[in-house]
């Protein structure tokens, strides 16, 4: 993991969250859920199995993408080498990807 300036962290977090939001849409078409990219703020809303909001923000002062889903946090810091904001290995489409998974499989 790298540090990134404060307006390195701003793009590369913008465009981590819109890469985010597109990879999400076929299975927000196919599971009916809604995916939202608002004021830099990724919102995935489901109504079903039951209704419920996973929180994609940004965090500059730590350089971080926070992921609150199904009750939990998630803080994915700069991976210089693949170009992505990750966890533990996981990228952050991987991570959002999983989860809604988990989260329409009820």
């Amino acid at each position: 993991m790298s540090t990134l300036s404060e307006q390195e962290f701003r793009v590369k977090s913008d465009e981590a969250l819109e890469r985010a939001r597109h990879a999400l849409l076929p299975l927000a078409d196919e599971h009916e859920f809604e995916v939202e990219l608002q004021a830099g703020i990724l919102n995935v809303l489901f109504e079903e199995p039951r209704e419920s909001k996973f929180v994609v923000s940004p965090n500059a002062p730590v350089r971080q993408i926070w992921v609150s889903a199904m009750s939990r946090s998630f803080k994915l810091g700069w991976d210089a080498d693949r170009q992505v904001f990750a966890l533990g290995g996981e990228s952050l489409i991987d991570l959002l990807t999983r989860q809604c998974q988990e989260f329409v499989a009820g």
